[in-house]
């Protein structure tokens, strides 16, 4: 089921809503359990053959959670230990398994010089997702962070159906609270008219600008890349810059607005990445549950910037090369994140030598309006390059797309029927680009004009007739864009492969 398909908008999300507020006027806790069937039903209509394994991943972690707490609630350290080394190899075991066995299989036996052929296992939708949330809890757990153990409690933290699939990737100790908070089980109008207004500017994202973008993106990579014109390169490469960037700015913002309309606030995961000034910013605004888990719970334990500059940027680089094979077995993430790595040892590295910057913090004095805009070109370009990387079936394929952005021919001589359709597809998509670059760039985003801060003022003028009138406009929105939708087929969100 898509956040962007009529059954989801028209039957699955109203019946959820229906039946958490009014089961909430009686008991909390028969909401928490409706809204966890609702989000285990939401899973299981993609595939019931993988629902075993959420609900068994789920009933493991939360019999070891219950299981740290009591070794070290009984002075057991070492059995706590134990117990979270058995769930980190529990875990990444079945990532490792599902995710990356055919990838490990087909390389291995090129190193042997046997021609091994993957078996052809298929990923669970949201593996990662809700394995990365459910380590971050064992390790909370250890560390002694959480405090809520109700069973039916952690089982909607793991399955609730806003985040489930592509994140944001949320922790414990942030949403606990909130599912028991009897104000957020109480209906408002307000709130559910903001959180459909955040959710029709994400599937306007999404419909429009990413999926109209899409079509310009698979004749480079997937068909043209070996007899590319320079300019089809770069619109092919910049095109997907973009379909990633609405794709996943659209699931970001449609993910935080139905879990508003729950009273349940989701972690902000976006932050207009592309008006980043430097790898590092970049990196502060993309995917930025990713990012901190990856600081918190791999370049942390690594050691961090305890160990010398010369450990630093090497755990940087370990923990960027693991970022990118967490997006996918191919060695087209792994050089992704490889890339990345260096990006941020030449930032970091940068900064020291030349700004006098210590780790991490961005200083505004003497900093020029051309070293801002040269910063800010030289990040935009690093990243579109990395892409291409991203998008490419192969490492070769990469190459082709690469190659021809340096040093392809200028122009197609349309001598057939065939030269001429790429030229005017040429056209267009430099359209497209341009038009996605301005909203990019120049627009504000959600976050800054209905989140942060903002929520409840925003609110109470809503809970008026005014609010009424916005809610109908939304609903009218949404319901055109997601004919639209299903006009050209639905389509999945780019982060349902990862």
């Amino acid at each position: 089921m898509l956040f962007n398909s009529f059954v989801f908008f028209l039957v699955f999300l109203p019946l959820s809503l229906v039946g958490y507020f009014v089961l909430s006027k009686y008991s909390i806790k028969a909401s928490i359990i409706f809204l966890l069937a609702a989000s285990v039903y939401f899973y299981g209509y993609w595939s019931l053959a993988y629902l075993p394994l959420l609900l068994g991943s789920i009933a493991v972690n939360y019999g070891l959670g219950c299981w740290i707490k009591h070794f070290k609630d009984s002075g057991f350290e070492a059995g706590s230990k134990y117990a979270l080394i058995l769930g980190l190899f529990l875990n990444l075991g079945a990532l490792v398994f599902f995710k990356y066995f055919d990838f490990l299989l087909v390389n291995v036996g090129t190193l042997l010089g046997q021609a091994w052929l993957p078996v052809g296992i298929v990923l669970p939708i949201g593996i990662s997702f809700f394995t990365f949330t459910q380590i971050a809890y064992l390790v909370d757990c250890q560390a002694g962070k959480v405090s809520e153990y109700r069973a039916e409690n952690y089982g909607l933290f793991v399955t609730y159906f806003p985040h489930l699939i592509a994140g944001p990737i949320i922790h414990h100790k942030d949403m606990m609270p909130q599912f028991a908070d009897p104000a957020a089980h109480v209906f408002s109008k307000g709130r559910i008219t903001l959180g459909l207004l955040i959710f029709t500017v994400g599937l306007f994202k999404k419909v429009v600008l990413a999926d109209g973008v899409a079509v310009f993106v698979g004749p480079v990579f997937d068909v043209h890349h070996a007899s590319l014109t320079m300019a089809e390169a770069w619109v092919g490469a910049l095109a997907y810059t973009f379909q990633l960037y609405f794709d996943f700015s659209g699931y970001c913002d449609m993910a935080y607005g139905l879990s508003y309309m729950f009273g349940v606030v989701l972690p902000v995961n976006f932050n207009s990445p592309y008006k980043a000034r430097s790898i590092i910013d970049f990196w502060r605004r993309w995917h930025i549950t990713l990012s901190s888990f990856l600081k918190d719970y791999l370049y942390v334990p690594l050691g961090g910037n305890r160990s010398g500059r010369t450990r630093r940027y090497l755990n940087l680089f370990i923990t960027m090369l693991l970022g990118g094979l967490w997006h996918g077995a191919n060695w087209t993430f792994i050089v992704w994140g490889a890339l990345h790595g260096v990006y941020l040892i030449i930032n970091h590295a940068f900064r020291r030598l030349f700004r006098g910057d210590v780790v991490g913090r961005e200083r505004s004095q003497g900093s020029s309006a051309l070293m801002v805009v040269s910063g800010a070109c030289l990040t935009f370009l690093s990243v579109v390059l990395a892409w291409v990387f991203f998008r490419a079936s192969s490492v070769a394929v990469a190459m082709d797309v690469l190659k021809a952005m340096s040093q392809g021919t200028y122009v197609l001589q349309p001598g057939n029927l065939a030269g001429l359709n790429r030229i005017m597809n040429l056209e267009s998509g430099i359209l497209w680009v341009l038009a996605c670059a301005c909203i990019a760039f120049l627009m504000p985003n959600v976050d800054d004009l209905l989140v942060r801060g903002k929520h409840l003022g925003i609110e109470r003028r809503l809970q008026t007739t005014v609010g009424a009138t916005w809610f109908g406009f939304a609903s009218v929105i949404i319901l055109l864009l997601l004919a639209i939708t299903e006009t050209r087929g639905v389509s999945e969100f780019l982060y349902f492969n990862f």
